[in-house]
């Protein structure tokens, strides 16, 4: 592969112990060959059948795009990254290929008519799965095609272009419907921003409290609301047998959902004010229901801004939300209130109760039921049946009642923590309804709910199950569950009375493949796809799952990596790489619960450490690091460096017992909160020689309103937001450290800033410490130059300080 000539201004910079300078040269490197090989590898295609499972649907996707094309024209507003030029959001990673094979004779179904230069999204079957329509991303306007199988054909079936700038463009209304989005305005017409404002921007607040999280690409400006209502203005436009007809008015569309009987609309508009403080998502809305006329029928709600929702995971405000339709009836919706004013700590016998309002919508809403704690939504399954889910995030906990409808009573089917996966039932199998709604698929005469956990934690690892749940004796029955030695989990239920299903396998030397399943008789079982190893580079390379303890008894694992041909007695311990990112748990068990599978195949992402396996280093991926509190008085955050070092420590002790790891010559690294966990494991110990932190956050008073599952305030706790800031202690940090950070990183709390200053803190203070900014890269990164570029930069950084 040839080096990339386009020239870009990357800041790339180095420190040394009093003088800094820009790299030696300004173009993108390359990694050793063979990680680049890894890198570019096809990836394998998603995979989607239908109901029926008579077709079989392959999804290609390219690898990653060239760094000009991360270039192109965005739009960053109101929360949102948009392509100005085609109304939708930028940086999508489209479908490049659409393959439909019969599962019966196994044979390609050739579709003519597909755009050219396809980059398609929004997959989606219509009611009896006889076509499949999804969005075209050209340069310039976004399309919407549907592929008639009996045909075999791809039509174009819109006039107007597609509006994707607030998400969901299209649901099918019947067979022959589509209701979609369209834009309202060209990309030429879009407002010119003067050379000279009317005045300046100013913001006000009066004594109301607004504790957000410090959101990125916000609203600025006057200007920037001219460009959002322009550009997030839309039209209902409802098309079937070639005809588009515009249903209602235009409007700031942020969603729309269609009842169950196909006669209703439930629409979420957005109004103004705009929030300078909040995503589009948190504007100020309307909430109503009209018919496929256009008319208005009833207005559900006026919701005010998310810009005054009280801080705290539990709290919400105290206005409706979640509206939604039920699944089993014609036209019914539901909704919660809080009956604690939105804040969980008022002491209250129910925290929110569920109402339900029925077409034709001129009476008052119904009063379904109340929850002990936040009602988290309901999945709904016969008249008889219905599923209520509540959800502590600051507990940690969650419930699942049984909700019989006929009569209104609730019972408590089980609880557990959220962080305890090994008690985990799974998730409702689901199955059509009369009205083609998802609901419940009940088994045993009703008595019983088909589970699905396509995890399976369990203390020998992920062993994902198929199961039934008893609503009698409220124990779930496994009746299926992958065996060890292989990682299989249930992708859909095709038939729950002869147990036949969609599955995904794979091994350790398996590449992950498709099969028709039969639950009652394995020899039945069928292969869909004969998917070939990407990774021939990776054949050689062992991976274990090993476990160790720290020193306060708390039972660790990781995924070990070991070079291909590495022999412990003649190689000696090996430089090793320790890839982490720390949890928070209220209980000392859940941490220590056994998470993935050593029978998984290895796939690899830009993100990966593995590579570095193909180079002579022994990794230690998913290095389990977590933050526990076991004091019901504390939170996990509370001694949040002390816990770092026990986890680290306990990792590297065990790796230099097995013999495989040399004690001298040990990094650590990890990205966003891994990096944030690197930079303090630098700055707080000297267990390591090196560390490598990508797209961090490492001053906590930049994120004062509470990060990750933390959601004291700042100054409510200044004391630990200052000492778990890894930028408090810039000065002790004398390990080499790499800094890697996108320039446009959209991460709500990690601004390019953090990496910023912490490289100008550590430059002044002395530390050894290179930043790498990548151009036009978010917190994921994607360019195919910058990537390379990123595995250079990590392999040049350990070759240096471990080798």
């Amino acid at each position: 592969m040839k080096k990339s000539t386009l020239f870009l201004s990357i800041a790339l910079f180095v420190g040394a112990a009093s003088v800094s300078h820009a790299q030696d040269t300004d173009a993108y490197q390359l990694p050793p060959k063979e990680i680049a090989d890894l890198l570019l590898a096809k990836p394998t295609p998603f995979v989607r059948i239908d109901s029926k499972a008579e077709y079989l649907l392959l999804l290609g996707r390219n690898s990653y795009p060239s760094v000009e094309e991360l270039g192109q024209p965005e739009m960053k507003i109101a929360g949102l990254r948009l392509n100005p030029l085609n109304f939708s959001p930028s940086r999508q990673s489209p479908i490049s290929s659409i393959t439909l094979q019969s599962i019966k004779s196994g044979a390609p179904i050739a579709i003519v008519g597909l755009p050219k230069n396809l980059a398609a999204g929004a997959i989606a079957w219509n009611p009896s799965e006889t076509k499949i329509a999804f969005t075209q991303s050209e340069v310039n306007r976004v399309d919407l095609y549907v592929i008639d199988i009996a045909t075999k054909k791809a039509t174009r079936v819109n006039v107007d272009p597609i509006n994707q700038v607030l998400g969901n463009a299209f649901t099918w209304v019947d067979d022959q419907t589509i209701l979609y989005k369209a834009t309202t305005h060209d990309a030429a017409g879009a407002p010119k921003r003067p050379i000279t404002p009317k005045g300046p921007t100013i913001q006000q607040n009066i004594g109301k409290a607004a504790p957000r999280p410090t959101f990125q690409d916000l609203i600025k400006s006057p200007y920037d609301e001219s460009l959002f209502a322009y550009y997030a203005e839309s039209q209902l436009v409802l098309y079937k047998n070639g005809v588009n007809k515009k249903v209602g008015k235009p409007e700031l569309t942020n969603s729309f959902q269609l009842s169950p009987d196909r006669q209703y609309v439930m629409m979420r508009t957005l109004t103004k004010p705009f929030s300078y403080a909040v995503p589009a998502y948190g504007f100020t809305s309307t909430v109503s229901v009209m018919n496929l006329d256009g008319k208005v029928i009833k207005e559900l709600a006026k919701l005010p801004s998310a810009e005054s929702a009280p801080a705290g995971n539990d709290n919400v405000q105290n206005v409706p939300r979640g509206f939604e339709w039920r699944d089993d009836e014609p036209a019914s919706i539901v909704y919660a209130m809080p009956l604690d004013s939105g804040f969980i700590k008022k002491q209250v016998e129910f925290h929110d109760a569920v109402y339900s309002l029925a077409a034709p919508f001129t009476q008052a809403a119904k009063e379904l039921f109340k929850t002990k704690t936040r009602f988290a939504g309901v999945t709904w399954g016969d008249k008889n049946l219905a599923l209520v889910s509540e959800v502590l995030r600051g507990k940690q906990s969650s419930k699942v009642s049984r909700y019989t409808p006929q009569t209104g009573t609730m019972e408590v089917l089980y609880e557990r923590n959220l962080t305890d996966a090994y008690r985990n039932p799974g998730s409702p199998v689901q199955t059509k309804n009369a009205f083609g709604r998802e609901v419940i698929q009940v088994t045993d005469g009703g008595t019983k709910i088909l589970m699905n956990n396509p995890v399976g934690s369990s203390d020998q690892g992920d062993l994902p199950f198929i199961a039934k749940f008893d609503l009698a004796t409220k124990k779930n029955e496994i009746i299926w569950r992958a065996k060890p030695g292989h990682f299989e989990q249930v992708e859909e239920v095709i038939d729950a009375e002869k147990g036949i299903v969609l599955s995904r396998k794979e091994s350790q030397t398996e590449v992950p493949n498709y099969y028709i399943k039969n639950l009652l008789n394995p020899a039945l079982d069928k292969a869909l796809t004969h998917f070939e190893n990407p990774y021939p580079n990776l054949v050689g390379i062992t991976k274990e799952k090993i476990k160790y303890k720290r020193a306060d008894g708390v039972d660790l694992t990781g995924d070990l990596y070991l070079p291909k041909g590495y022999n412990k007695e003649k190689d000696g311990p090996l430089p090793v790489l320790i890839w982490a990112y720390p949890r928070e748990f209220n209980s000392a068990a859940d941490a220590a619960q056994i998470r993935g599978s050593k029978d998984r195949f290895t796939t690899l992402s830009w993100a990966s450490p593995i590579y570095y396996a193909t180079q002579g280093y022994a990794i230690l991926d998913n290095a389990e690091m977590p933050i526990v509190s076991t004091d019901p008085s504390k939170k996990p955050n509370d001694n949040f460096v002390d816990q770092l070092r026990l986890n680290a420590s306990a990792a590297i002790d065990h790796l230099v017992q097995l013999g495989v790891g040399d004690r001298k010559r040990m990094a650590v690294g990890g990205h966003s909160y891994g990096a944030f966990m690197t930079a303090n494991l630098l700055a707080h110990t000297d267990l390591f020689k090196a560390g490598i932190a990508r797209s961090g956050a490492y001053n906590r008073t930049l994120t004062p309103f509470g990060f990750q599952n933390e959601d004291r305030t700042y100054w409510q706790a200044p004391q630990l937001y200052f000492e778990m800031s890894p930028f408090s202690y810039a000065d002790k940090i004398k390990e080499p450290i790499l800094l890697v950070h996108g320039e446009q990183d959209d991460n709500t709390g990690t601004f390019p800033i953090n990496s910023e200053r912490l490289y100008a803190a550590l430059k002044g203070n002395g530390g050894t410490t290179r930043f790498v900014y990548l151009p036009y890269e978010a917190h994921s990164y994607r360019g195919r130059e910058n990537v390379l570029h990123l595995l250079w930069e990590q392999f040049q950084w350990l070759e240096k300080y471990l080798k």
